[in-house]
């Protein structure tokens, strides 16, 4: 009898948080963020352990560059699901962004645990390219002195290539873009546009003309065989 009674007390209470997720999901997907946001805050408190509202409170935080805010979300993430390679990816590309707009003394500090949480997400999804990509920026950014690395950097780029020739191809643009070897960078971004017309290889490889090459003729055809 009494288990009977604590449902029926406590079901009004679920139905009510999961119509108030849903409207903030609403609001959300139409751009209306502190709507989104407040309705996220109600549905945590009435269910602090709501994964999906959590992520989307860290996912807002992180959208207005509040890194301090969106890590608190994606800790609590990682502390209730320890075994979700998505929240060690997010939590360091908060790390990584906090550290990156703040001072660099204290970035010296955070890039270990940059590293372990992107290198953490893979161990617990080996198929996770995300972040192989973060890593890829990462030891391409990072000194020389403080562990900044190319062939550490070619390295997750080629373990790309193994989960996706696109992934493959634009890390490795990527990669030679980086450094002005845009010869290379440009035949890399082809053969990931010409092995699956994808729109972004089409803009990578476009900006590359445009921006870097400042070849505007090519840039022109590109974009005329691109949109036949």
């Amino acid at each position: 009898m009494k288990g009977i009674v604590f449902v029926l007390l406590f079901f009004p209470i679920l139905l009510w948080s999961q119509v108030n997720f849903e409207k903030a999901e609403q609001f959300f997907e139409a751009g209306k963020t502190e709507q989104a946001r407040t309705l996220f805050e109600s549905v945590v408190v009435e269910n602090p352990s709501h994964l999906e509202a959590i992520e989307y409170l860290g996912d807002i935080a992180g959208q207005q560059k509040l890194w301090d805010k969106a890590l608190l979300y994606y800790k609590k993430l990682k502390q209730l699901q320890p075994r979700e390679a998505n929240y060690y990816y997010k939590y360091g590309g908060a790390l990584g962004m906090k550290a990156k707009e703040g001072s660099k003394f204290k970035a010296l500090g955070m890039i270990e645990e940059i590293k372990s949480s992107f290198e953490k997400a893979i161990v617990l999804d080996p198929k996770h390219k995300e972040s192989r990509w973060a890593l890829v920026q990462l030891y391409l950014e990072l000194p020389g002195i403080i562990g900044g690395s190319e062939a550490k950097a070619v390295q997750y780029s080629n373990e790309l290539m193994r989960l996706s020739s696109l992934d493959g191809y634009l890390s490795k643009g990527y990669i030679e873009e980086y450094f002005g070897r845009n010869k290379k960078a440009e035949l890399n971004y082809s053969k990931a546009l010409e092995l699956t017309h994808s729109k972004l290889a089409f803009q990578k490889l476009y900006n590359l003309y445009w921006y870097k090459m400042k070849n505007f003729a090519k840039a022109q055809q590109l974009k005329e065989r691109f949109e036949k």
